[in-house]
């Protein structure tokens, strides 16, 4: 297997530690991603793979454990240069959209483009490149509202690729769309990521889309099998 994206090694995390309510979420879960590699994480609700997800993309920090991202482990790092990594390295997508709705399609891909240092011109010009792709070239100056819910996603996707990350994180990407829309909009996913040969993880109940890409793993007691 080529050079790993993404490395998980031992990652142990739990809340309310010490307490009578104690929840041990990760015992240990390891995990490498290749680069140019789309990994399925597939674990059932409540089982961890959010958290898991979080501490992958420096949103959350292990109890224990290391993560690697390209080779370098992220551990010992400030809040600040965390954040500039995570701008910089990874890509976010949810279940839920999370648009903002007072802003164009247009402009919410260009806005985390602007957070990362790039001109209004260039991030402007990569988001209609990117709503492209995804065939919403036309729809670029709608607002949420006025998008049907599997273009909201769409956006969703080209936001997440906006500053051109090397890593992509989604977590259900496709659980709030109905079964069609929700197999149509997962190739248009799947392309994006082809295309541009990012490394990916994507947790998903759906099995049929697990088993589009190229590895399936499962979390299960806090560990990845």
């Amino acid at each position: 297997m080529s050079e790993a994206m993404l490395a998980l090694d031992g990652i142990e995390k739990g809340y309310n530690r010490g307490k009578p309510s104690e929840v041990i979420v990760l015992r240990g879960a390891s995990l490498t991603v290749a680069k140019g590699e789309v990994v399925a994480l597939v674990a059932p609700s409540g089982a961890g793979k959010s958290t898991l997800l979080h501490i992958a993309g420096l949103l959350d920090v292990a109890d224990a454990g290391t993560v690697s991202l390209g080779g370098a482990e992220m551990g010992g790092l400030s809040d600040r240069v965390r954040t500039e990594v995570r701008r910089a390295e990874v890509g976010f997508i949810y279940q839920f959209h999370h648009l903002l709705p007072e802003f164009s399609a247009l402009e919410n891909v260009v806005i985390p483009q602007l957070a990362n240092g790039a001109t209004r011109a260039a991030a402007e010009a990569r988001a209609m490149d990117l709503l492209g792709k995804v065939g919403l070239g036309p729809r670029a100056g709608h607002r949420p509202a006025a998008l049907s819910g599997g273009e909201q996603q769409r956006v969703a996707f080209c936001r997440a690729l906006a500053n051109a990350p090397k890593l992509l994180l989604a977590d259900e990407p496709t659980g709030n769309l109905d079964p069609a829309t929700s197999d149509q909009v997962f190739g248009v996913l799947m392309e994006l990521v082809r295309s541009t040969g990012l490394s990916a993880l994507i947790a998903t109940h759906n099995l049929e889309l697990a088993a589009r890409m190229d590895r399936v793993v499962r979390l299960s007691a806090g560990q990845v099998t």
